[in-house]
């Protein structure tokens, strides 16, 4: 049974959605924050990457920077560029991304299901950046970017959200990487109400992107209870916000690998050492035409890789192929053993081209680059459904949802 709780959004002026709406904060740099936002008071990069208004030597953790972000955010609600909601809502929200569309529900969802694994995790979280979130929704006491969810689509629910969304949208708008932007108001009691129990027929909800952001919403949950020994669990700190799609409407793109600082002396004698587990040969395009098989981009050369004997691995989560670039070179051949802390190993979306991996490489900043097939949605139920880890960066989801759009108020 998942939890789905309408909410009192705080939402922007509609005139100023498209100036206030941002990238997620963990998807930009300080520097690509500061040049969208400039000559922009509204953008929402100064509440979710606050260091922006502060000198560039100002460390993005520090009490500074929350401070900063809290002030900003006091602003647009003071001045009424935020403005909250009178009563509780539900939000029909659509992403349009060339051919791609995907309709998804604004909500609360209650941390507590978190907590027992009815919302679903496929990823480990790390310290500093759950740490980050923590100190930014305590300092601010809201969520101000939703976190990414997924669920077995419903009949139901899709016929429910087809007749709201055959109305005007109340916002819509085109924004950077000429990706739509559309949301629906639902505040109309009966249909809340039948939402709401449809959703009590979905056994579990998944995390799709936003695992740091929700694990920091517990956490924040848990000291706002420690405070408040009395606390109910109706109050809105036990609650976190979301946007949850249907698993049939979701894309995943792959999750790119980069290698610099290593050692390859001899590109042939390398290319022998994989071939005692790879069936190694030439590739044309760097782009892996099926699941199992990995592309590599070589010394001027690309490179399809499958290997020999993929029964030998066992488990979803290992037969993943990042777990099998992870295990079989990554490790074994660089001793890159925890991906998420060597400085060797960079990540690149698989929103870019594998002809940007080749540039990267052939410039000198890295040695080796490696394409995926992308993840599928039902490897990521499988594996999450059994309590499973995947790999760091296993799955890139596109396009972006925009922070500033919703705030979810903690109190």
């Amino acid at each position: 049974m998942a939890t789905v709780k309408p909410f009192k959004a705080l939402r922007p002026e509609p005139g100023l959605t498209s100036k206030i709406a941002s990238l997620p904060y963990d998807v930009v740099s300080r520097e690509e924050a500061l040049a969208y936002s400039r000559g922009n008071p509204f953008s929402f990069y100064h509440v979710v990457k606050a260091e922006i208004d502060l000198p560039p030597e100002t460390d993005e953790h520090s009490k500074a920077v929350y401070k900063k972000a809290k002030e900003n955010f006091d602003r647009l609600v003071k001045n009424r560029i935020l403005i909250q909601d009178p009563k509780e809502c539900l939000y029909i929200y659509r992403q349009k991304m060339k051919e791609h569309v995907q309709t998804g529900i604004v909500a609360c969802i209650a941390v507590d299901e978190y907590i027992s694994n009815t919302v679903k995790k496929h990823e480990l979280t790390r310290e500093e950046k759950e740490k980050d979130r923590t100190n930014h929704i305590a300092a601010l006491k809201a969520n101000t970017g939703p976190v990414f969810l997924i669920y077995r689509g419903k009949n139901e629910i899709d016929e429910i959200i087809e007749k709201i969304t055959a109305g005007k949208p109340e916002i819509s708008f085109c924004c950077d990487f000429e990706v739509t932007h559309e949301y629906w108001i639902l505040d109309d009691p009966g249909l809340i109400d039948k939402i709401v129990n449809h959703f009590k027929q979905v056994p579990a909800l998944y995390v799709a992107d936003g695992h740091h952001r929700l694990a920091a919403a517990v956490n924040v949950a848990n000291m706002c209870r420690e405070k408040n020994k009395d606390f109910t669990g109706h109050e809105e700190f036990n609650f976190a916000m979301g946007i949850i799609f249907p698993h049939n409407q979701i894309k995943i793109l792959p999750y790119y690998r980069a290698l610099k600082d290593v050692d390859i002396i001899d590109g042939e004698r390398y290319l022998s050492v994989l071939k005692d587990e790879f069936r190694v040969e030439h590739s044309d395009s760097g782009i892996p035409g099926k699941k199992g098989i990995l592309c590599m981009y070589m010394e001027g050369r690309w490179f399809s890789l499958e290997l020999k004997n993929p029964d030998d691995v066992a488990g979803t989560a290992d037969k993943l192929d990042v777990s099998i670039l992870q295990d079989k070179i990554l490790s074994k051949i660089f001793g890159i053993e925890d991906p998420r802390k060597d400085t060797r190993l960079d990540f690149i979306g698989g929103n870019k081209h594998p002809d940007e991996l080749r540039k990267l490489v052939d410039s000198g900043a890295y040695k080796i680059a490696f394409s995926l097939f992308p993840t599928s949605v039902n490897d990521l139920f499988e594996i999450s459904d059994v309590g499973g880890i995947m790999p760091p960066k296993s799955t890139w989801f596109e396009p972006k949802l925009r922070s500033g759009i919703f705030v979810h108020l903690l109190e």
